[in-house]
Parts: C-alpha cells; structure tokens; sequence
C-alpha cells in the first residue's frame, strides 16, 4: 500500500512540474511574441529632431572612442 502512495505522490509532483514549466514556458513564448513586434528603430512620429553629441566636422576616431569611454554611450 505505501508503494502504491509513493508513486501516487510522485505522479503528482511531477504533472504539477510538466504543468508549471509549460505554463512558464508558454509565457514567455506570449512576451517574446509582443516585443517582436514591437517596432522600436521606426521613424518617430511628430516633431523630433536627431540629437549627436559630437560635431561630426571636427570629431576623430580618438575623440569618438573617449566619449564613448566617458559617457558610456
């Protein structure tokens, strides 16, 4: 008879197991599939302007990399 509760108990653990991974599994599958189609790189709507902050007619590679370094861009 405790044999028979064992593998009862143990069938339950693992259906609540099977049943929690796929519940965690279909839900990041749901996330994924809302950011994918999430257009982040589109033009932006309105009145927005490109901002640089580094004149491109007098900035180097050098000073490109130091900005980089400094502001972590």
């Amino acid at each position: 008879m405790s044999w028979i509760k064992m593998i009862v108990r143990t069938l339950k653990v693992f259906i609540l197991f099977t049943g929690c991974t796929l519940l965690f599994y279909y839900g990041i599958m749901w996330v994924n599939q809302e950011y994918e189609d999430y257009h982040r790189y589109d033009e932006p709507k309105g009145t927005a302007v490109k901002v640089n902050s580094v004149n491109q007619e007098d900035s180097n590679w050098f000073n490109r990399l130091l900005l980089f370094y400094l502001d972590g861009e």
